[in-house]
């Protein structure tokens, strides 16, 4: 006798809306959210809830440096986990202890904080520059207009950027912002309170502006004239996003005195855990000692679970060389990316950036006709077309938009994601 198999049960709702109602009821709306509900990701793709692909060149703005649902990084999960998932920094663990090695080896002899992102690695950093300038009584910090060093008060504080100081007055004091690539104006504002000077090797969310290698070394010769420290945040541009570990190391590559640069601290976070919350700052000798015992702390940073697996992220990109990866993939996709802006100039006014940190800059809104009578910034409308043709990128501004995809995309998904965003482009300039 023939089975009967039963139908389907009927939808009885749409998962797309009833998750989006859950955000909506019960989390604080502090995002501007897009409509995308994703379920799940394997690799450079990530899947919705109606079953839609997607390539993602967004990286989870840039913390999926070896993209989504890695086998090696869950297999590190359930082992450390099944060992030792959290002891508190009274005692001492051999994962620690053995990621802040490996991130010494990477950028020169120093000592190095963990916490959980990198608004707190950030937040170190200024603690850092306070102890070392206290005695005199020397504490303000020098910030780069549009940069961005995270949300915390002390981060908005830091942060050159307008929009995300409202409503939250007053500031912390101890902040002053100078324009980027400017060295003249940082030596203009030094005042007799000024400790440090702060910036991005790239800046990431003001659009993808990378530091010139004169900047980077004059505010060197700078800070050691004035005995200022110079810190560099690395939390979106290092851990290989440019081909090197950190971006400043890939803009003075080749660069007269460039070999012999360094900061006095980075923090970092974001690509350091592949999604693990972890984040880290790095002072070099002597300023790793400033810290003393009682000055500074966390509950949950440098936790085993969360060193183990950035102990296998580093592994791992140091054996697949991701790194040149990035280099190689990342230069076929900005001299694709300079082409999209020679061919459809009446959309795309340039691409800007280096290895995986890869920016395009769209023309002004009202100069793209089907743009022009919609009331959200281009680069958002721009990221919703790529969302239907089926890629994620990240907005910036209100005309950037930014590629940030994992370590380890292959160059058949960057030419994928580049015939993506030529195929916007190319109904854009028809409209």
């Amino acid at each position: 006798m023939k089975e009967i198999i039963p139908p389907p049960p009927a939808i009885v709702r749409n998962q797309q809306v009833a998750i989006q109602q859950l955000f909506q009821q019960h989390v604080v709306p502090s995002y501007g959210r897009f409509e995308l509900v994703l379920s799940h990701g394997q690799g450079s793709y990530v899947w919705d809830v109606n079953g839609k692909r997607y390539l993602d060149l967004g990286g989870g703005i840039a913390v999926c440096s070896l993209g989504h649902a890695n086998e090696e990084i869950a297999e590190t999960l359930s082992r450390q986990a099944r060992q030792l998932m959290h002891v508190s920094n009274l005692y001492y663990h051999e994962p620690q202890g053995r990621l802040a090695q490996q991130l010494t080896r990477l950028i020169a002899p120093g000592k190095v904080f963990f916490c959980n992102s990198g608004a707190e690695a950030n937040e170190g950093l200024y603690k850092l520059a306070r102890k070392f300038g206290h005695d005199e009584g020397r504490f303000e910090i020098l910030t780069a207009e549009n940069s961005f060093h995270g949300r915390t008060l002390a981060g908005i504080a830091a942060t050159g950027q307008d929009k995300v100081k409202k409503g939250f007055a007053p500031m912390v004091a101890g902040f002053r912002h100078i324009p980027f690539n400017n060295l003249q104006a940082a030596r203009d504002a030094i005042s007799p309170a000024t400790v440090a000077i702060l910036i991005e090797g790239i800046q990431g969310e003001a659009g993808i502006t990378p530091a010139t290698p004169e900047y980077l070394l004059g505010l060197r010769a700078l800070c050691d004239e004035k005995k200022m420290l110079l810190l560099i945040d690395g939390v979106q541009c290092g851990h290989f996003r440019t081909g090197r570990f950190q971006s400043f190391q890939r803009i003075l590559e080749g660069v007269a005195g460039g070999d012999k640069f360094l900061p006095d601290g980075i923090s970092m976070a974001k690509s350091l855990g592949d999604g693990f919350p972890i984040g880290a700052f790095w002072a070099c000798e002597p300023h790793g000692d400033l810290l003393g015992a009682g000055t500074h702390g966390t509950t949950f940073g440098g936790t085993p679970l969360g060193c183990a697996v950035a102990l296998k992220i580093l592994e791992v990109i140091e054996r697949d060389r991701l790194a040149d990866n990035a280099r190689a993939t990342g230069d076929f996709l900005r001299n694709h990316l300079d082409r999209l802006a020679t061919t459809y100039p009446g959309v795309i006014k340039n691409a800007r950036g280096v290895g995986f940190m890869l920016g395009l800059e769209l023309v002004e809104k009202e100069k793209i006709p089907a743009f022009a009578a919609i009331d959200k910034a281009a680069s958002i409308q721009f990221v919703n077309r790529l969302h239907d043709a089926g890629v994620m990128t990240i907005p910036s501004a209100n005309q950037r938009v930014r590629l940030l995809p994992p370590l380890n995309l292959t160059r058949v998904q960057a030419e994928e994601g580049v015939a993506l965003i030529e195929s916007v482009a190319v109904k854009l300039a028809q409209a």
